[in-house]
């Protein structure tokens, strides 16, 4: 979409070459020559920015850009004036236009000006969407659970929070390592936002741009520079979430941000300072994937300063109760249904699986039981995952062993691998088709044929 421009000049000649000009760079552009027609345009559409002259036949630029920013107070202006009045310059800066250009105009630097304006405005909106809003829940998420192990790693949180020093939170998928990360970030004491990126959800390709962002012209489809993950969380925290499924050149240049604290966008070579507290995860064991050559080890050394591990749910199993209850609600509000009471034969059952997808498996579950119920009650029929506590049984509940739950469930590992390669099969092996199934990239795809041994038909 089109950025939108309005010209307020009273000087048709230049009015209409603005127009032209701006127009020719892909604008949608309007023009009006008075204060009264800029201020009926304003009533019924909306503009990315005004270009505003102080002079006008009913008024002064100063008096209605005082006008526009009582009635939209983020409307970017920019004024332009024939006079060289420093105090007018200063006025209009006070009163809230993004810049001030003097005439006669010269259309590349304007557009330089305009292109500068847009581009602090498309930062100031991204970094306002990345903020939660003040009754957001993830601003009051906190560990549930009492087991010594869930105690032990509040008290790692405790102790790193406020250090500045990079985390790499570990554990298996769905046990909750960005609500970990969220935490060290409500408690660093950081001004700045909280910037997520999924390592493993984006093609590299365009990794390095969602990182590092880009100069207009980089690459095809790059129309305008972009600022990177990096730049939006200046005074923040960058979390990377998946770190282990990082390209290797990407790695190069991810530990040169970290060790001079600088890099470049793509297509640039303009160095850009970044103090953003880098925390990062991952399912895999860094180390291990250095020495087998998937992972720098002087990366994984510099994102292991303090290392945080999360345990399963499977090891935590007392923790279910609590955590049940927490999820139920929340699940509640999020479908607009009253949350549900669950039965002591309930808990026995939850606390009987295994929860290879942790707790992420747990709310998935919970969802359906919420959906499904109609007497708010949360009984074991509702569950949608097999249980080794039949109704009225003693409440007194063991976890069942490992090798029990084996002949029952599957590993997620070995349910993805059946997935693709059944995927795999229907599309005669064409990894583009796959891909659109499947809802992953190209290079994940490629991983994970080679991580399971997958055939190609």
């Amino acid at each position: 979409m089109s950025n939108r421009l309005l010209i307020i000049e009273d000087d048709a000649a230049l009015n209409q070459m603005l127009q032209l000009h701006f127009e020719d760079n892909g604008f949608t552009v309007a023009g009006v020559p008075t204060c009264r027609e800029g201020l009926a345009l304003l009533q019924g559409s909306a503009f990315d920015l005004i270009l505003l002259d102080q002079q006008l036949p009913d008024g002064t630029g100063l008096e209605l850009l005082h006008r526009i920013r009582d009635q939209d107070p983020g409307q970017a202006v920019v004024m332009m004036t024939g006079e060289h009045n420093l105090e007018l310059a200063i006025d209009a800066i006070k009163q809230g236009a993004a810049d001030f250009v003097h005439k006669p105009i010269v259309n590349d630097a304007l557009q330089i000006v305009v292109d500068r304006v847009l581009e602090n405005r498309r930062l100031a909106r991204e970094v306002e969407a990345l903020q939660p809003a003040p009754d957001d829940p993830m601003k009051k998420r906190e560990l549930i659970g009492r087991s010594d192990a869930m105690l032990q790693v509040s008290k790692e949180i405790a102790l790193c929070a406020g250090s500045g020093a990079t985390v790499l939170i570990s554990g298996e998928s769905g046990t909750g390592k960005e609500v970990v990360a969220r935490l060290i970030h409500a408690h660093s004491g950081r001004k700045g936002p909280f910037v997520a990126v999924n390592c493993a959800a984006i093609v590299d390709t365009l990794l390095e741009s969602e990182l590092f962002g880009h100069e207009k012209g980089a690459f095809t489809g790059a129309t305008s520079r972009k600022p990177g993950k990096f730049e939006l969380a200046q005074d923040g925290t960058l979390f990377l979430d998946e770190i282990g499924e990082l390209a290797p050149p990407l790695q190069a240049k991810l530990l040169r941000a970290l060790q001079e604290q600088v890099f470049e966008r793509v297509g640039g070579t303009q160095q850009i300072s970044t103090n953003a507290r880098i925390l990062s995860a991952t399912n895999r064991d860094l180390l291990a994937a250095a020495a087998s050559g998937r992972f720098r080890e002087d990366l994984a050394y510099r994102l292991k300063v303090i290392n945080i591990s999360l345990p399963p749910l499977r090891e935590r199993l007392e923790d279910i109760p609590l955590l049940t209850q927490a999820l139920i609600e929340k699940i509640a509000q999020r479908i607009h249904k009253p949350p549900l009471q669950p039965t002591v034969e309930a808990i026995a059952a939850l606390q009987s699986h295994d929860w290879p997808g942790n707790v992420r498996e747990l709310e998935n579950v919970l969802t359906q039981a919420l959906v499904q119920a109609r007497n708010g009650v949360l009984t074991p029929d509702l569950l949608p995952m097999k249980s080794s506590v039949a109704v009225g049984q003693s409440t007194s509940v063991q976890p069942v062993s490992a090798v029990t739950m084996a002949t029952v469930f599957r590993t997620l590992d070995q349910v993805e691998a059946e997935h693709i390669q059944q995927v795999l099969n229907h599309t005669g092996g064409h990894k583009g088709k796959s891909c659109d199934i499947l809802g992953i990239s190209r290079p994940a795809l490629d991983r994970k044929i080679k991580k399971y041994t997958l055939t190609l038909p």
